[in-house]
């Protein structure tokens, strides 16, 4: 939701573009990460609406647009369990009656998360995080097959070597922030698990399975942060 604004002359399919885009998105994390930490020190006084109100601010600064993915794929899911075609259903913009269950259920649980996570000042935690959910989007971009046009032009777009670096530059800079390295690969194993768990029930794999894998990618290391500092 930040603005960022362009000339009408710029190309913005361009591979050169969107491969900057792609591999400069863990640096993004951060930023939207430190703007939430921002708030909630800017709030804190108020206690724990502090921490709700920063943690709706993480979510609102990238347009909640993984999590409306959970919501998404989730009626995909149970309209594959009743014969419907899901990616039919996935691209309907209207919302089914479990997208809505699990959409609500997520947002309770990742606002209560982070919230927990702000209230105890583990701020270098939360910035790790939002890195290494967008680390493991761009993995799963090199990974699998999708059937959306725009992700496959994006895989096309993400040099290997690039994200390497991306990779070790991540690890050289987590030796010093404790359990960093740990919650990298927690991060990684989880993403491939949950979509590769999306792809078995879809048959497919697209833009929403890769939010999807995002948000829960995030909850999974806040509370492995939470049961590991508090």
């Amino acid at each position: 939701m930040l603005p960022i604004r362009f000339n009408a002359t710029d190309d913005l399919s361009h591979p050169s573009v969107l491969s900057s885009m792609l591999l400069t998105l863990p640096f993004v994390g951060l930023l939207l990460a430190t703007l939430a930490i921002a708030s909630f020190v800017a709030l804190e006084p108020l206690g724990w609406l502090a921490a709700i109100s920063a943690s709706v601010v993480y979510m609102a600064l990238y347009g909640f647009i993984h999590t409306e993915a959970i919501i998404d794929v989730a009626d995909a899911v149970y309209a594959a369990h009743s014969g419907k075609d899901p990616y039919v259903i996935i691209k309907d913009p209207t919302v089914g009656a479990m997208g809505v269950l699990y959409g609500v259920s997520f947002l309770i649980l990742k606002i209560s998360a982070l919230s927990y996570l702000l209230m105890h000042h583990l701020f270098v935690p939360f910035m790790a995080i939002a890195a290494i959910s967008r680390i493991s989007l761009l993995i799963l971009i090199r990974t699998h097959d999708f059937r959306s046009s725009f992700v496959s032009q994006l895989k096309e777009s993400l040099p290997l070597w690039p994200l390497l670096i991306l990779i070790a530059l991540y690890v050289a800079v987590g030796w010093m922030v404790p359990m960093s390295i740990a919650l990298l690969g927690i991060g990684i194993l989880s993403a491939l698990l949950l979509s590769s768990l999306a792809k078995k029930s879809l048959g497919f794999v697209n833009g929403d399975v890769l939010g999807m894998s995002l948000e829960g990618v995030e909850l999974i290391l806040i509370f492995a942060v939470l049961l590991a500092w508090v």
